[in-house]
């Protein structure tokens, strides 16, 4: 098909129109804003303003100044904690005794007392154990000696393990795992000399940083001390003001074994004295098989015990040393029952 070439007018026409309705279907524009005016024509207004007036004199306390304000209490008390385990003549432990049972004095002067209790409380328990060349034979009964006495343990305890020969170590610190020390225990072996007094020097400062109130240090060791740098004198003075009672197993030959040595001969006394003064007790064995069932009555009296605290009469803060005594009303139908306790403290100091 060819297409044919239309005249000159009327394709002129056509384009015309074409233009034309173009024009028509295109949308109208928006009128175009005028200029802004010039600003420096135009006056500023002022800015607004705020006027704060100072208020004189002193600032209105509120209606109720005692609610508004924080507290600030401050409570000076000096509360004395003494625990307090009751036997019989068998040596068995008495529970079940009640406040009205027992009388405590303080440097002659009774007391009167605040708390009462007899429930098994957490306990921060140091274990002082002798690893000198003389434990050689004598090491795996102590080993299961301290098994025993972890058997008793309460969940929330916490332990530390001091290993001792020539001098003290600090071989585990806190822990709430008492696993943890008897695994260690397994492989201690015996060597040096013994230096039981700088081991208990370093079970005492640690029990410094004990978060249980109740605190307590077993020692097992098998004779006197030949090796510390720390006196006697000065374990003693340090075991009175520690608030922590010590409890030693003593492992010592029989009275007339000739292998007693000087240290030997001193130490069951030496462990006895350190004991008493705490409210502890020291057992000396001279047969090993026995350490295990005596480590195992320690822990038992350990949990067993009351707990009596005192506010004292005497307030003075003098820093010197009180003397406590506890008196046990005899309860009808029991035998006659006897009261071990920590014998005093120190005042605190201002």
């Amino acid at each position: 098909m060819r297409i044919q070439q239309l005249p000159y007018r009327l394709a002129a026409s056509i384009a015309a129109f074409f233009v034309l309705s173009c024009v028509v279907a295109a949308p109208q524009q928006t009128p175009t804003a005028p200029p802004p005016p010039d600003p420096a024509a135009v006056p500023a207004l002022p800015p607004p303003r705020v006027n704060i007036q100072r208020r004189e004199g002193a600032p209105v306390k509120p209606e109720n100044e005692e609610l508004s304000r924080p507290a600030n209490l401050r409570i000076d008390t000096n509360l004395v904690l003494i625990p307090v385990s009751v036997t019989d003549p068998l040596n068995r432990f008495v529970t079940g005794l009640e406040r009205e049972n027992f009388k405590i004095f303080e440097d002659k002067i009774e007391q009167t007392i605040a708390q009462f209790a007899s429930e098994d409380a957490p306990l921060s328990i140091g274990l002082v154990f002798d690893t000198s060349n003389s434990m050689g034979s004598k090491l795996q009964k102590s080993r299961q000696a301290a098994a025993q006495f972890f058997k008793t343990a309460n969940p929330e305890d916490e332990f530390f393990l001091v290993q001792f020969n020539d001098r003290p170590e600090m071989v585990i610190p806190f822990t709430s795992n008492p696993e943890e020390i008897q695994n260690r225990l397994t492989f201690t072996q015996a060597k040096g000399r013994t230096a039981l007094l700088d081991g208990i020097y370093l079970a005492m400062n640690q029990m410094k940083k004990a978060k249980n109130p109740r605190k307590a240090v077993l020692v097992i060791s098998d004779g006197g001390d030949n090796s510390s740098r720390y006196t006697e004198s000065e374990i003693k003075n340090l075991v009175r003001e520690a608030d922590v009672q010590l409890y030693a197993i003593g492992i010592f030959e029989p009275i007339g074994a000739r292998g007693r040595t000087a240290e030997e001969l001193s130490g069951p006394g030496l462990l006895s004295e350190l004991a008493e003064q705490t409210g502890g007790k020291h057992f000396s064995i001279e047969n090993i098989n026995e350490l295990p069932d005596v480590a195992a009555k320690i822990g038992i009296e350990l949990r067993n015990q009351y707990l009596i605290g005192y506010s004292p009469k005497n307030q003075d803060r003098d820093g010197k040393y009180r003397k406590v005594q506890v008196k046990l009303i005899q309860p009808r139908g029991l035998p006659q029952l006897r009261p071990s306790w920590r014998q005093g403290y120190y005042a605190p100091q201002p």
